[in-house]
């Protein structure tokens, strides 16, 4: 053990502001120190971390080492503020923490935070300095955009350096948006709020900070949530909060999206998407607020607002990097409904040569949803996706299609218990998977009834948005064989999360501890392989927006490793393996002549261009033709598409009866008169083209040739060598 640590008299030099609204500056020196309450709070969530999590864990000197760093990494992730020589000085805390955790001593974390808002403020005047001077754009320089695993600044000298390209590119970046006026107005605004919200923070959510540090040091799924931060939470979780429908990460100092939740107001919108960063917020009509560098609840409390209110986001589309122009994207505020989350169906006809169609039933399952409340009272009619989707499926029977593919594309998880009793619509009995707690017992959930509701022909989409619960369904129907599995590799979560109040182990009236996000156990298939770190492998992969190190479970540094256990004993429902080799051949054949893969393959590739981005020009000349070259091949694809668009309409995949929506049923409609037009005698009401999801398309593609291949074509089977040529 190490002995008892003093705090350096250089780390009392500090502040903390207050939550004043004018301009805060250095010279406000105000001192932040943990509450009586927090000692308390810090053992019970250090005895749970250390004693109920899944991952056995030590507090220790190595644990102490990584504990710093995560929580030196929250505090300040770009390597912007601190100097080299404030680094030095924490390191005497290096192998102390355990010991302070274990003491309930508070004040090395509070000595950490005190610094970081000192130097804070010291850039902020620094870089509203700059504002009154000119800089010059015609120089050859560069500014290094990810700064995480750069050297911390040996001085001032270098730091100010670092803050002067900082500044020079918001400069630019304003001046090529056009907005000539008011861009030392809109910097200084923007560096106010900056140091506005360092001041408001308070010794809660310093304490947050710390304790997610450590929480983090374990494993990337367990966390601490302040009080403030548990009631968000408990909000999120009954479904009646109300805003845009999004889940939202930090980013260094942007706000970036992580999730649209299926059914909410801007996965209605459409133009809000994973990866996207957002800069600013305007209520309605009122002047936008710039909120880079802000806390993530901050943004969050900014974007929430009452139904039916508007709200404007500054946007950085994902795919143009930091380089690339905002846009501004104006969503009516609304509540995410539970039966906006269910189950929805349509059916499309995939047109082959000499008219041949098969019918494919599809059911978008954005989540695997329960109504617990409803249950629990005996309601005859409470929802579950299991009972929406077998509706689906006898509705899809009655329509007579042919195959069913189930759309889990950005289908985070949620019951575990859906996920289990939807697996047995598709299999007649057996395990689905097995959970081990950190004791090592071994649970196995199995189909809870007998009997198939779906026999035929089936196929699972997943990308790498599908998470566990989705994982847990599509391993199951691929390891039984019943079906083919068809998209990206999926997230690999393969964890389960408990909740823990820790108020209940508090003494008094109002003890105010938080909770703890704990990881208690992990999900195992049937096979005995586990989801986790790896993910669900399809049958037939489509090209990815990352490599596993890039997106998913395993780009985590401390993730739980992939593992394997026995086996559950189980009878296999069929065997796919001898069209697989066909399924791929042909697919494979497709894509490379589908102009929208191709398109689909160019986004991913800039995007993960955009990401690997390390260094920005600052020459002005070439920012600019920077923006007129995506310009222009936004202008090319886009007539490309209309093109192809045009000349394939209605010959590939159409649309029969599709998803419950305005916008798709004023494009059904709307291209059946067209079509009637062309052919009176055909029955174009119900038909459309729908190629705007170039997945969809092709897994309703492979499912054809699954439908061929497996129970005989109507028409004779197209040669592999010969498909894809009508899509030249």
């Amino acid at each position: 053990m190490t002995k008892p640590i003093s705090v350096l008299a250089a780390l009392l030099m500090v502040i903390v502001g207050t939550a004043a609204a004018k301009p805060i500056t250095q010279d406000q020196t105000v001192v932040l120190q943990p509450e009586p309450h927090m000692a308390e709070a810090s053992k019970w969530a250090t005895t749970f971390l250390t004693r109920a999590h899944y991952k056995k864990t030590r507090l220790n000197d190595d644990m102490s080492s990584e504990i710093l760093d995560r929580y030196i990494e929250s505090l300040d992730p770009n390597r912007v503020f601190f100097l080299a020589s404030d680094i030095r000085g924490f390191e005497v805390y290096r192998s102390a923490l355990d010991d302070s955790l274990i003491k309930q001593d508070l004040k090395p974390a509070f000595a950490i935070f005190n610094v970081y808002a000192h130097r804070v403020f010291q850039r902020i005047d620094y870089a509203k300095g700059l504002l009154e001077r000119e800089f010059n754009f015609g120089i050859d320089e560069s500014l290094q955009l990810d700064r995480s695993e750069a050297a911390w600044a040996e001085n001032e000298k270098e730091l100010n350096e670092i803050w002067r390209k900082r500044v020079k590119n918001d400069v630019l970046r304003l001046r090529l948006a056009e907005k000539e006026e008011g861009i030392e107005e809109t910097l200084e605004r923007r560096y106010d709020n900056l140091a506005s919200r360092v001041a408001e923070l308070d010794s809660e959510d310093v304490f947050q900070y710390f304790m997610n540090a450590f929480a983090a040091a374990i494993e990337p799924h367990t966390g601490y949530l302040a009080p403030r931060t548990s009631e968000n939470f408990n909000i999120s979780m009954r479904l009646s909060l109300e805003g845009i429908g999004a889940v939202l990460q930090r980013e260094n100092e942007y706000t970036v999206i992580r999730h649209v939740v299926p059914g909410g107001p801007a996965d209605q919108d459409g133009r809000l998407h994973v990866g996207d960063r957002i800069i600013n917020v305007a209520q309605g009509p009122e002047q936008p607020v710039d909120v880079i560098g802000w806390r993530l609840d901050d943004v969050v409390d900014l974007i929430r607002g009452p139904a039916g209110t508007e709200v404007r986001l500054g946007v950085i589309p994902a795919e143009s990097g930091l380089t690339g122009e905002a846009e501004t994207i104006e969503i009516i505020r609304d509540q995410v409904k539970l039966e906006e989350q269910a189950a929805q169906k349509a059916i499309l006809e995939v047109v082959g040569q000499d008219d041949e169609i098969v019918r494919i039933g599809v059911i978008d399952l954005p989540a695997f949803y329960l109504d617990f409340a409803a249950r629990a009272r005996r309601e005859p009619d409470y929802r579950s996706s299991t009972r929406d989707v077998r509706r689906l499926l006898q509705e899809l029977k009655e329509a007579e299609v042919d195959a069913v593919v189930v759309d889990l594309r950005n289908n985070g998880g949620g019951s575990l218990a859906e996920a289990t009793s939807l697996t047995g619509l598709f299999i007649d009995q057996g395990p689905v998977v097995q959970v081990r707690d950190s004791s090592g017992r071994i649970d196995v959930e199995t189909d809870p009834e007998d009997g198939v509701e779906w026999e035929g022909p089936l196929a699972v989409v997943v990308n790498r948005q599908s998470a566990s619960a989705s994982e847990i369904f599509a391993a199951a129907i691929q390891d039984y064989g019943r079906g083919v599995v068809i998209g990206e590799p999926t997230f690999g979560k393969g964890t389960v999360q408990n909740l823990i109040n820790l108020d209940r182990y508090g003494q008094g009236d109002d003890p105010r501890f938080g909770q703890l996000r704990l990881t208690v156990a992990q999900f195992f298939r049937v096979n005995g392989g586990s989801t986790q770190h790896r993910g669900v492998i399809p049958d037939v992969v489509f090209p990815t927006m990352g490599t596993d190190e890039e997106y998913g479970e395993s780009s985590f540094d401390n993730a739980l490793p992939w593992t394997s256990i026995r086996p559950a004993r189980y009878k296999i429902a069929g065997d796919l393996s001898a069209v697989l080799p066909a399924l791929i051949e042909r697919s494979e054949m497709r894509v490379s002549r589908n102009s929208e893969f191709k398109y689909l393959i160019e986004d991913l590739n800039a995007l993960r261009e955009a990401r690997d981005q390390s260094e920005i020009s600052l020459l002005e000349s070439t920012r600019r033709a920077k923006l007129d070259e995506r310009k222009m091949a936004e202008d090319t694809r886009k007539a490309a598409r209309e093109h192809w668009n045009e000349k394939n309409a209605g010959a590939l995949v159409r649309v029969v009866e599709p998803l419950p929506g305005v916008d798709d049923e004023a494009e059904a409609e709307e291209a059946a008169a067209d079509s009637a037009e062309a052919d009176e005698d055909e029955e174009a009401e119900t038909e459309a083209e729908d190629v705007r999801d170039v997945v969809m398309n092709e897994a309703a593609r492979i499912v054809g040739d699954l439908v061929w291949l497996t129970e005989g074509p109507r028409t004779a089977l197209v040669e592999p060598g010969k498909l894809g040529e009508e899509l030249n």
